[in-house]
């Protein structure tokens, strides 16, 4: 695009000419043809104690240059593998954190467990030496369900947590909540389980990593949503290594959706190995491993409480939640299930009074940690789950209810009873667009003609929010070159359109052409601050301080461009891309000013990282009581999302996110076998995901409340119709089934669980 543009102005994706002509630079198509192919030996159990270890055989094999296990990085003193956020419990304990060693150590605690890993000049010369090694394992009980992990007599996996506590968490007025409901009029209830889910990227996880000798410098590339946070652990607390020692790279990422930001075992022993061998070496995950080897999501029991005054208005909400962690704790693994249900527990709602509990359990399950819409997408299907019962047993539909209880304008900013504070939004207007937009009152009528067909029709809402987050660690650099401006920003695009977005701010605060604009992210030499991209956040930190620096250039500029003029600077301004003289026609131009000596402005991270984008969702869905199939027939969407930056972004955004929600939904479950801890549903042939003809017209539409919080007036979208989908399409589900005494159903909800609440 060879003009400027502006903030809000649908402009093409520019990242999509280079991924479709087949340009797009993946981690793993890129690796050096000579580098070794690195396999790494997984458990086979789900809980057992590593009895011996026989690598003889393996070693001794045709093509294998090296097989390491625990005894070798031991004696390294490689550290574990931390996480970097916490909880307490009410005395004000941190949660329990066993450490999680690159290599297991005297026993594997689940089914993927990492307790070798070979080296060979070719990957079926790995695969070969594996079937040669020889692990002598002695088969433990295990744990699943954080039922059994708590269970009095359960097996024990650390001896840092000697009853498998990670920890007990809870937040808000428990008094406040036990006088609300002793002044219930009525109370509704609800118990929930909220299956465990897989992340199935296009591009699974991939690396590769090169040696400079010379320099004893080991780069490292790796498919990630964010490299910075990585090598800081990685060097600091793992390796021990000077940072210059190692540089971490990454290029086009191929999805990331959450999983792709922890720090994982396998990049850890590649850069370890890498220097220990003096040669590049390359892994890639395959479909059959990413089961086992990528952390999940979501896996939540909960119960909650609802009571009301005789009038219909919320008057307090308890929860009792069960969070299952599995084998260890994942990097942001402690506040996904419990300050992730905490900001958004209190939905669009005024709920004066809320509690919290939660049971945080260790489980012979493969570690979870964040996907999109990390702990929120449950926690509100747990809410409007509840508010459409509420609705049921007071005599008033699921709208009167809602409109009865849903936050105004003038409510903004609103403080929740977790603590928490919305920023700005029109709720109510929000709800009432949606209705419209959905055509809500011809709702009738369409159930009638569906009944005439012999379907069930039902209509389900969502009001939903999210709680951006992310790590606000954020510094830009603004390079002005003779012919062109170069941005470093510490973010990371997994195909979200940050190119395009942060090209779009960068071209409308320094009126430059957007093809005279580069970005560059992902790669710690050049760029060694930034969070990386999680929580919905990048446009609210990259996209802000990019602007920010976008001034410092400016301020710069000027002082060069008196220079040049021979004028004040404060007679010179700044318009177009051009510094002029006031009230003379002497001007300069910024690639003119930067021919003889490139300059640069930057800018950290200034304003608030958090922001609530708010939206609500209403579903339509035919279902066929013979064969319980649902058929989602209407999706439609309103977001106030603040500030737009870019309305064909957002609507992909929009459209993604709500095919994920579908999922989780209708068909995505992680399945464990609850005696032996075999994952069940660990491939695609098991695991179902949304196809394009399970997925109706979405319909979207979107308000603008800008929030106060930063100097643009963004909120993030990108996980906001994943926490709203699975809601209003399990409302409409359950609101089509509701006259044939069908209460509730937990997700996903599979025609198979339809047709047996309907034959029982």
């Amino acid at each position: 695009m060879n003009k400027s543009a502006e903030i809000g102005q649908p402009v093409v994706r520019r990242e999509d000419q280079r991924f479709l002509t087949g340009r797009g630079r993946y981690t793993d198509n890129t690796a050096p043809s000579d580098a070794l192919a690195v396999l790494f030996v997984r458990s086979p159990h789900a809980h057992a104690r590593i009895v011996q270890i026989d690598t003889a055989a393996a070693l001794a094999a045709p093509g294998v240059v090296a097989v390491y296990t625990a005894e070798d990085t031991a004696a390294d003193r490689l550290g574990h593998l931390p996480a970097i956020v916490e909880i307490k419990d009410d005395a004000g304990q941190r949660h329990r954190e066993p450490p999680h060693l690159p290599l297991s150590i005297g026993k594997v605690r689940y089914v993927g467990d990492i307790v070798a890993m070979i080296v060979a000049e070719t990957l079926d010369q790995a695969r070969d030496a594996a079937d040669l090694m020889l692990v002598d394992y002695e088969e433990l009980p295990a744990v699943v369900t954080v039922a059994q992990a708590l269970a009095p007599d359960a097996p024990l996996l650390h001896q840092e947590a000697p009853d498998n506590l990670m920890c007990r968490w809870g937040k808000g007025d428990a008094a406040a909540v036990d006088a609300a409901f002793a002044a219930a009029a009525h109370i509704s209830t609800l118990a929930i389980r909220s299956p465990r889910q897989i992340v199935h990227y296009l591009e699974p996880r991939a690396a590769w990593s090169e040696y400079d000798m010379a320099g004893d410098v080991v780069t490292l590339t790796l498919s990630s949503q964010g490299v910075q946070i990585l090598h800081r652990l990685m060097c600091e607390q793992i390796l021990h290594v000077p940072k210059e020692k190692l540089r971490l790279v990454t290029q086009d990422v191929g999805g990331g959706f959450g999983p792709k930001f922890p720090l994982y075992v396998e990049p850890v022993l590649i850069a370890w190995a890498t220097r220990k061998l003096g040669r590049g070496l390359r892994w890639s995950c395959d479909r059959s491993e990413l089961g086992l080897a990528d952390t999940h999501a979501r896996d939540l029991v909960a119960s909650a409480e609802l009571a009301l005054d005789h009038g219909g208005k919320f008057l307090g909400l308890r929860v009792k939640a069960e969070a299952n962690f599995g084998a260890y704790v994942s990097m942001f693994a402690p506040t996904i299930p419990t300050t992730g249900l905490a900001k958004v527990i209190s939905g669009l709602y005024r709920i004066p009074a809320i509690r919290i509990d939660f049971d945080c359990a260790f489980t012979n399950t493969v570690p979870v940690d964040a996907i999109r819409g990390a702990g929120k997408p449950e926690t509100l299907f747990l809410l409007e789950r509840l508010v459409d019962i509420a609705a049921h047993e007071t005599g008033r539909t699921p709208v009167e209810l809602r409109q009865l209880n849903l936050l105004r304008r003038e409510d903004m900013p609103y403080a929740s009873a977790t603590g928490y504070t919305y920023d700005a939004s029109d709720c109510r207007g929000l709800f009432e667009r949606a209705l419209a937009a959905a055509e809500h009152t011809g709702f009738t009528t369409r159930r009638a003609a569906s009944e005439s067909r012999g379907l069930q029709r039902g209509i389900g809402l969502s009001c939903h929010l999210h709680g951006t987050g992310g790590i606000a660690d954020e510094h830009v650099v603004v390079q002005v070159e003779p012919d062109r401006l170069i941005a470093r920003l510490g973010t990371q695009s997994q195909g979200q359109g940050h190119e395009t977005v942060f090209t779009q701010v960068l071209s409308a605060a320094l009126g430059v052409p957007m093809d005279k604009i580069e970005i560059r992210q992902g790669d710690t030499r050049t760029i060694p601050h930034g969070g990386g991209t999680g929580g919905s956040s990048s446009t609210i930190i990259s996209g802000t301080t990019l602007r920010r620096a976008a001034d410092v250039v400016v301020q710069r500029g000027r002082d060069l461009a008196a220079e040049r003029l021979e004028a004040s600077s404060s007679d010179i301004t700044y318009r177009g891309g051009h510094f002029e003289v006031v009230g003379t026609d002497r001007r300069i131009g910024l690639f003119e000013l930067a021919a003889n000596q490139p300059f640069s402005g930057d800018a950290v991270f200034a304003d608030r990282i958090d922001s609530f984008p708010t939206g609500v969702m209403v579903c339509e869905v035919e279902i066929d009581p013979e064969t319980g199939v649902v058929r989602v027939d209407r999706l439609t969407a309103l977001a106030d999302c603040g500030i737009i930056a870019n309305p064909r972004l957002l609507a992909g955004q929009m459209h993604g996110g709500m095919t994920h929600g579908l999922g989780n939904a209708l068909m995505e479950q992680a399945i464990y076998d609850e005696e032996t801890g075999q994952l069940l549903s660990g491939t695609l042939m098991d695991y179902a995901l949304p196809r394009a003809d399970d997925v109706p017209s979405f319909r979207v539409d979107t308000m603008s409340s800008p929030t106060p919080n930063n100097i643009l007036g963004f909120k993030g979208v990108g996980e906001l119709p994943t926490n709203g989908a699975p809601a209003a399409v399990a409302n409409a589900i359950l609101d089509a089934l509701h006259p044939l005494g069908v209460r509730h159903l937990d997700m996903p909800i599979t025609a198979q669980k339809i047709w047996q609440a309907l034959n029982r």
